[in-house]
């Protein structure tokens, strides 16, 4: 039976009104600014009001390192929201915002798939309702006021040449990360050496999902550094003036959205860093807010456990004082046989002995995520190829580790699908506490960080630095950020930073290329291998199939 596009069985299905959606959640339409029928922002005061209610249990879901198509770990969030909603628990979904980039290019939106969606998918998969217009803007103000004030007469004494901070765009454009601004003679600026990340890389998006309330954005978008003074000293947003005009272009984008899934489930979407080259999870306010309206919340980390859970982990929980309840491990057969040495165009054929073999990259992750004192469980995200004799293997091999592990098939079936692992969610919740700890401690060195994570998340045996690496967090040490927890960008795809060492590599060594100081933020960026803060298209991008016929309907999202 051929199954209906992801964008087909959205516009299938008959959406209910968000009034109707916030009123499963206690609110009226007073606590809301509506953005049409279907999408709606919560406002600051609801929010404020909220502050009373006792918190929900908070479920994180994460995955093992993916293929390049992705495990379905945001399928499984939003099946579970609902599958838990099936069996009477009162559950809100919280998820990150689709960046346009991964959108037109390869990976697809971030939306769930199936009958396991967040909708109106066409629009949180394009403009939404503004936020990453407001990002961009907010971050271009602040180059163009850098630029600007050494255009006229560079009163605070900027050296061009440690300009840190970037112009970014949210697209993939591997044209625009190195480039020279300020050329066409002396009315068009000072030339200098620049480049665009990514706006889901960039310190204002970071900012925006760590931000407690708008007086804490204002003062987390004033402490950015953006360079030094030719004598040394740090040059931040608010030496320019800056923080104030920034925040007022991100004033409705802190409020968290309100959408609903195809199965009415209350979801809360805002913020989406990326986890491979930033830190990964939807916003603090918006999991607070989730919280306090929800029995239970799922929400997720982005790419495989070694990056978004490990950041939300110790950067998120660290710096919102959240302390998760349970992690579900999101594993798919076929990501499992690729990790066991299976060819990426034979995963459709049965092989038990690369699932056998690829189990390691599983085990490694529910070792990691044990070691953060987190209660687990394994969701099996299901695909039509695979046999029921691996799945049978597959939890087997849980079994024998003492690990609980559940089928599920939301992406056909909704919340049938999961009825099995909600109800396994709620045993665990019932029968097993959390005793989150954090991996390090905050009085750690830099270069003790990066090796606590490198060793003990990644398995890496020894961690290299460049000349240009350490001399930064010799410099920052100095300064007094060594204090600053790490979020380390790196490729999603192994435990190591070379995306061919699949499964469960040892004796590696991680290559620190660059380090950069997000001190508005609160963190340290550590750059491992050749990951890259400005994606690239594919050959044949996913925007070569999208178009909008004469009655405004969309095709080709997916």
């Amino acid at each position: 039976m051929k199954i209906p596009s992801d964008i087909e069985i959205a516009q299938s299905k008959e959406k209910e009104d968000i009034i109707d959606i916030a009123n499963k959640i206690g609110f009226s339409l007073n606590d809301l600014e509506l953005y049409g029928k279907y999408k709606a922002k919560i406002t600051s005061e609801k929010i404020k009001e909220l502050e009373r209610n006792r918190d929900g249990k908070l479920i994180l879901v994460t995955s093992i390192n993916p293929t390049k198509a992705g495990e379905g770990k945001s399928t499984v969030s939003v099946g579970l929201a609902d599958s838990l909603n099936k069996i009477d628990k009162k559950t809100v979904l919280c998820l990150r915002e689709p960046s346009l980039g991964p959108c037109f290019g390869i990976k697809g939106g971030a939306c769930g798939g199936g009958y396991a969606q967040v909708v109106p998918m066409e629009d949180i998969n394009l403009h939404f309702t503004g936020d990453f217009h407001a990002l961009t803007s907010a971050n271009n103000l602040l180059s163009a006021m850098i630029d600007n004030s050494i255009f006229q007469g560079n009163p605070l004494n900027i050296d061009p040449r440690t300009i840190t901070f970037k112009r970014v765009v949210d697209l993939n454009d591997r044209a625009l990360r190195n480039t020279v601004i300020g050329l066409g003679g002396p009315k068009n600026g000072v030339p200098r050496e620049d480049g665009f990340d990514i706006t889901v890389a960039s310190e204002v998006m970071a900012i925006l999902c760590l931000a407690t309330d708008l007086d804490d954005l204002r003062k987390r978008l004033g402490n950015i550094t953006i360079g030094y003074t030719y004598d040394k000293k740090r040059v931040t947003a608010s030496d320019l003036k800056a923080e104030g005009a920034m925040t007022l272009l991100l004033k409705d984008a802190i409020k968290p959205n309100l959408v609903q899934t195809l199965e009415g489930t209350p979801t809360l979407i805002h913020g989406g860093p990326f986890a491979n080259i930033a830190h990964g999870c939807n916003s603090i306010i918006a999991t607070r807010t989730a919280l306090k309206l929800g029995d239970y919340v799922v929400t997720e980390a982005g790419f495989g456990a070694d990056l978004g859970a490990e950041k939300f982990f110790d950067l998120k929980c660290r710096i919102g004082n959240i302390k998760p309840d349970l992690v579900v491990i999101v594993a798919t057969i076929r990501a499992l046989k690729l990790h066991g040495g299976a060819s990426k165009d034979d995963l459709s054929t049965p092989n038990t002995i690369a699932l056998a073999n690829g189990f390691v990259n599983l085990e490694k992750h529910i070792e990691n995520v044990k070691s953060y004192g987190m209660p687990i469980l394994v969701a099996i995200n299901h695909f039509d190829d695979d046999s029921k004799e691996e799945i049978e293997l597959l939890k087997e091999m849980c079994s024998k580790i003492n690990v609980t592990a559940e089928f599920c098939d939301v992406f056909l079936k909704g919340s049938d699908g999961g009825i099995d692992l909600a109800k396994s969610v709620i045993k665990k919740l019932d029968n097993e506490g959390s005793n989150f700890k954090l991996l390090y401690e905050d009085d750690l060195s830099i270069k003790e960080k990066i090796e606590c994570v490198a060793k003990n998340i990644y398995g890496a045996s020894s961690v290299k630095y460049s000349k240009e690496a350490s001399a930064t967090i010799k410099k920052l040490t100095k300064e007094g950020f060594d204090k600053l927890p790490v979020c380390i960008a790196k490729t999603q795809y192994s435990l190591s930073d070379d995306e061919k060492l699949i499964g469960r590599p040892s004796g590696f060594e991680i290559n620190i290329r660059d380090i950069k100081l997000s001190s508005g933020a609160g963190f340290i960026v550590v750059i491992a291998g050749n990951i890259m803060t400005m994606p690239g298209l594919p050959k044949e991008p996913a925007a070569i199939f999208m178009d909008i016929d004469n009655k405004g309907k969309i095709k080709g999202l997916f």
